[in-house]
């Protein structure tokens, strides 16, 4: 059967992204409205930070997928300010080192991958990329501590996306803020405008290291309505 023609005369380029963008979207949700209990206990309800590792490399390409996914979280005007850094190779990991408390050491030497969560003090460099629509720059130029705190604000929501896309493509997570950022900052970012935020291994669990998982508060010990 021959496609029905469209008239399409006065339809414009960005209308018809737009319309493709929200049938996308009412796509998804007619194909799934929910994630499942088990696949939300594995992201988060019952999931839990990691101290030991077993033996078992993490390739790169699920790394590449990994960031992938981890990179379509909402940030502010999508200014995407995180940079990952995956230390992986012996000499990353010496370098590393001197900036962890000692307790930490162990874990970051035990796992596969340890990423170092940075963001970019000069991202708004990138907005006419990201942020077409128009020139959002004016907003950070000249303007470090706002650039900063947007920077801290929106990197840090993309290293919690990052966790919880590891855990759902089947990877542990230990996050560690037992460090010397300034040391990190000195030993990876000297001469750029990057900055050390957190710390997160990646790999495959060791379970025996678990404790029982520690209380959290309830809903009503810390929500309100007003």
């Amino acid at each position: 059967m021959n496609a029905v023609p469209v008239d399409t005369a006065d339809d414009s380029g960005p209308a018809t992204a737009r319309r493709a963008a929200q049938d996308a979207v009412r796509d998804l949700r007619a194909r799934i409205d929910r994630l499942s209990p088990d696949a939300l206990a594995l992201i988060l309800g019952e999931a839990r930070s990691h101290y030991a590792w077993q033996d078992r490399p993490v390739p790169r390409a699920l790394l590449e997928q990994l960031y992938a996914i981890a990179a379509q979280g909402p940030t502010s005007m999508n200014s995407c300010p995180a940079r990952f850094v995956f230390v992986t190779a012996p000499d990353g990991r010496d370098r590393l080192a001197p900036a962890l408390k000692p307790k930490n050491l162990a874990k970051m030497r035990g796992a596969p991958v340890t990423v170092i969560v940075a963001h970019d003090l000069e991202f708004w460099r990138s907005l006419p990329f990201l942020f077409p629509h128009e020139d959002r720059r004016p907003h950070f130029e000249d303007k470090p501590e706002h650039a900063l705190d947007t920077a801290y604000r929106n990197a840090t929501l993309q290293g919690a996306y990052l966790m919880i896309a590891a855990r759902g493509l089947g990877l542990d997570v230990g996050a560690m803020s037992g460090f010397d950022n300034a040391v990190v900052d000195a030993a990876f970012f000297a001469g750029t405008t990057l900055r050390s935020n957190f710390l997160i291994n990646l790999g495959y669990a060791d379970e025996s290291a678990l404790f029982p998982k520690l209380p959290r508060f309830a809903f009503d010990d810390v929500c309100s309505f007003v």
